[in-house]
């Protein structure tokens, strides 16, 4: 490694020649404010000009974009000086952070990121004033039409992060700057709605928003309308909720199981059952595998099979790839197949009318709340599900209720549809379906459990995880994709019939559901507080709880759940039976838009 001496306020330092002035001087100790710059290795367009800083040279002093300029171009030894704090960079920092708030809505009560927003924050760091310049502000645009995302410009300030995170985690790029000088805004094209543009609605944009611009689309109002009503609501919490909830009440991420607390919470804000949708992952797991190895061995349906849990990927699948639906497993998500079963073999068991339970999803994930918008995740016209929350929205619901999360005691799903194996709750972290899917397939083809129990050929976060795993004398090729902008080679090789696959895994967001749209912010500003490589880390830390839980787990597969194993012996019959179809199984969509890649 090459590194570069610098001078940061008259002190000398040894630093990677590779790294900007903010990067440096953030390494050596000094907290540059930003707002455009997300991370080391995502792009910053340098468009809030928060982060200038004052370099000294042999021919006098100029302001810079510290989140772009080289440390390389500013070395010591050519009399360089890099001054955070005089007052030519702080007036400059704070007159920057004032011409945005000059723009910018001043609705922060109201606000989704009220208590979080990044520009509030710079502001008080920089002393920036509102009023400081008056004058017209650029026309807003406000977007509410699509279901999961919700976009107003009239709070966003340009840094560009939106943009970049698009391209970065779908490979699509469906925002841009639209307009010129005084009237630009961020947008779909022609300030098109999201409802109207391939957006996944996978929320990627929303988690680097600093300001609100972009927000979940919120259904609080739909779960207090039903109680209002008099419904039966029910609570179901997906996997990867448990591994963050509890950074939204002040806990450092990666430190604590949230699952206890989060259960005996949703119960004093009034659900009538608390239902685990692991459970709901060890009966997709109950049907894919059932499927995958229809068409292994029975050649029912193309190879390889593609899993069907993300509708961020299954929307990007009907826009780009509708060629290849015939892949795609017909499972429903595991949300939907455990609203399915609450409004059917619950509602039996319990003497209840359908029509009169409501079923909120707790979910990491801005796209289930289109899911189950979709007409092909209803029974005999009753949606599957009723209301999807974000983990953002949930904790939101536990604050307004005046709840002590940290005094609530340790409480248990309920039973029937709260169980669940090690293998449900692995879904939360790209690989997991893949890991549990195996883990059964190899005990149907076998007849033993895989020993190890673990597959860690498909662990970790890379773009796209191969691995040939030897199942029964046989040797099953699978592939993992971790997010939609990584998917794009192996559907163009499976469309082109070059595929040797047998199983793929792909997961609209980087990461898998612990990255959704819907999880705890996760800020630049938060670096004091979680240390300087959180950005870099807090995938692994919240996937560490996922796999803990596995690990400590009684029951690690799926088919070894001894719920799912009643509700086949009492409703089901077997994976893959008529009832079975007609309540956990979908169909997608081959007459949506279709747009070039």
């Amino acid at each position: 490694m090459a590194t570069v001496e610098i001078k940061i306020e008259g002190r000398l330092y040894q630093v990677d020649d590779s790294l900007t002035v903010l990067e440096a001087a953030r390494a050596c100790g000094y907290r540059i404010p930003t707002l455009c710059y997300w991370n080391k290795g995502h792009n910053s367009l340098a468009s809030c000009r928060v982060c200038l800083v004052e370099i000294k040279g042999t021919r006098g002093s100029r302001l810079t974009a510290s989140c772009v300029y080289p440390v390389k171009e500013c070395p010591a030894s050519k009399g360089f000086e890099i001054l955070v704090s005089s007052p030519m960079a702080v007036s400059a920092r704070r007159t920057a952070v004032e011409l945005l708030l000059s723009n910018h809505s001043k609705e922060c009560q109201t606000c989704s990121r009220n208590g979080e927003c990044e520009l509030l924050e710079v502001a008080n760091i920089t002393g920036a004033k509102t009023g400081s310049y008056l004058g017209e502000k650029t026309p807003t645009t406000k977007d509410d039409l699509a279901p999961g995302i919700v976009r107003d410009t009239s709070k966003c300030i340009l840094c560009g992060r939106c943009i970049e995170r698009c391209k970065e985690a779908t490979g699509i790029g469906i925002l841009g700057f639209e307009n010129r000088g005084f009237q630009t805004i961020v947008a779909p094209i022609a300030n098109r709605s999201f409802d109207s543009v391939p957006c996944l609605q996978c929320g990627q944009c929303v988690n680097v928003c600093p300001t609100g611009a972009l927000s979940e689309k919120r259904e609080i109002e739909r779960v207090d309308e039903a109680f209002r009503e008099g419904k039966y609501v029910v609570c179901q919490i997906a996997p990867a909720v448990r591994a963050a909830i509890s950074e939204e009440f002040g806990h450092r991420i990666g430190e604590e199981n949230g699952e206890g607390k989060m259960v005996a919470a949703i119960r004093r804000l009034g659900f009538r059952k608390v239902f685990d949708v692991d459970f709901g992952a060890d009966l997709t797991i109950m049907e894919e595998s059932h499927e995958l190895l229809e068409r292994m061995l029975h050649k029912t349906g193309p190879l390889p099979q593609i899993t069907s849990c993300s509708p961020g990927w299954i929307n990007y699948l009907e826009y780009f790839y509708p060629d290849l639906i015939p892949n795609v497993s017909t499972c429903k998500s595991p949300h939907e197949m455990q609203g399915a079963i609450t409004k059917s073999y619950f509602a039996e068991k319990e003497g209840l009318n359908p029509e009169d339970i409501f079923v909120v999803s707790v979910m990491p994930c801005t796209a289930k709340k289109y899911e189950k918008e979709r007409p092909a995740n209803s029974v005999d016209g009753l949606p599957d599900v009723d209301a999807v929350l974000t983990t953002r929205e949930l904790a939101l619901l536990i604050k307004r209720s005046g709840i002590l999360y940290d005094e609530l005691p340790e409480e248990e799903f309920d039973p029937i549809l709260g169980e669940s194996s090690g293998a449900g709750v692995i879904f939360g972290v790209t690989g997991g379906v893949m890991e549990a899917a195996l883990r059964t397939a190899y005990f149907t083809l076998t007849g033993k459990e895989y020993e190890k129990v673990a597959f860690e050929e498909v662990r970790g976060f890379e773009g796209v995880k191969e691995a040939a795993i030897e199942i029964g004398g046989n040797t099953v090729k699978v592939a993992v994709c971790s997010g939609a902008a990584n998917a794009r080679p192996i559907l163009e090789s499976i469309r082109a019939g070059k595929s040797e696959y047998a199983f793929v895994e792909i997961m609209g967001c980087p990461g898998g559901c612990l990255n959704g749209g819907g999880q705890p912010f996760v800020k630049p500003t938060l670096l004091p507080r979680e240390g300087k490589d959180i950005l870099e880390t807090y995938l692994a830390k919240r996937a560490a709880i996922l796999y803990g839980i596995d690990e400590r787990k009684k029951v690690r597969q799926s088919h070894n759940n001894p719920e799912v194993q009643a509700l086949y012996k009492e409703f089901l019959g077997e994976p893959g039976s008529e009832k079975a179809e007609h309540l956990l199984h979908t169909s997608y969509r081959k007459d949506r838009e279709r747009y070039p890649h």
